[in-house]
């Protein structure tokens, strides 16, 4: 069976999706993943079918809805229950305190997503955003090289991390939210492939959850070329420990309304999207 699969972002964050990649796979389907690029729009590939199923967030459909787009997907699984991102510092040191970051400078993934959670973990933690000298860099590789070369103090990614030393969690820092999750459209729903997918998914995702780190980064190394197995082991490990996998697939209601509360929190959102309009 051909089940098509994009990430809009690659990271080991995204584990149950990679592992439930891995197992479909193993059962003998055809499932190419790829990576959406900076040109393509995840919504007018699922209305077009293009692909069939797309890693995202329930937040992307809400500017969308605001500008009138339609036919939107439907976002039917929860992959993460915590912001995927860390902040990064030159070396490990005593306990890390938000305060830190007033004065110094951070280069700042500037996604929409991404960039509103950490505003939103920055004011829930007692800091003055416009204390902070918030730089973007663009690109992760850009973003890392800028690091590497000493333009900045701090550093804010998703794992695995090669640079600089994991010092804070963002999503350890602030309530479980509806952060990241799976969509397709409408009619893909009525689908064999759907079905298939649906109960590969939900079996990787409380694998992920439960297995040694180790065992989760030998299934997915194939992923991350040029990463090693002790740093990609370690950042399994680690999104584990935060409780990014916790709870079942489903999109829980309060956490969708977290979600709502974040982004409302900063603007990002002209009105609260009903939670049936998104998720089904």
């Amino acid at each position: 069976m051909l089940i098509r699969i994009m990430a809009s972002r690659h990271s080991a964050f995204y584990s149950p999706l990679l592992s439930c990649i891995q197992f479909l796979r193993e059962e003998g389907h055809d499932v190419p993943y790829s990576v959406l690029g900076p040109q393509q729009r995840g919504y007018a590939l699922l209305r077009d079918q293009a692909i069939d199923i797309m890693q995202s967030a329930v937040s992307s459909n809400w500017k969308l809805r605001e500008q009138g787009i339609e036919p939107l997907p439907v976002h039917f699984a929860q992959i993460n229950q915590r912001d995927g991102f860390f902040i990064v510092g030159r070396q490990a040191g005593p306990e890390f305190q938000w305060k830190t970051l007033e004065g110094k400078t951070l280069l700042a993934d500037h996604g929409a997503q991404p960039l509103v959670m950490l505003k939103y973990a920055v004011k829930h933690n007692g800091v003055d955003w416009k204390q902070i000298k918030v730089k973007d860099a663009g690109t992760l590789g850009k973003m890392e090289a800028a690091f590497s070369a000493g333009t900045a103090d701090y550093l804010h990614l998703q794992g695995p991390v090669t640079a600089g030393e994991v010092i804070a969690s963002v999503g350890a820092s602030m309530p479980p939210v509806a952060f990241s999750s799976l969509c397709c459209a409408h009619s893909y729903q009525k689908t064999e492939g759907y079905r298939t997918f649906l109960k590969t998914y939900a079996r990787a995702r409380e694998w992920v959850r439960t297995a040694p780190a180790e065992e989760i980064a030998a299934k997915e190394a194939a992923f991350f070329p040029g990463v090693t197995s002790e740093v990609l082991a370690a950042t399994v490990k680690r999104y584990q420990g935060v409780g990014c996998w916790d709870g079942g697939i489903e999109i829980p209601r309060d956490l969708y309304e977290q979600a709502l509360n974040v982004f409302q929190s900063v603007g990002g959102i002209t009105w609260r999207h009903r939670y049936e309009e998104v998720v089904g």
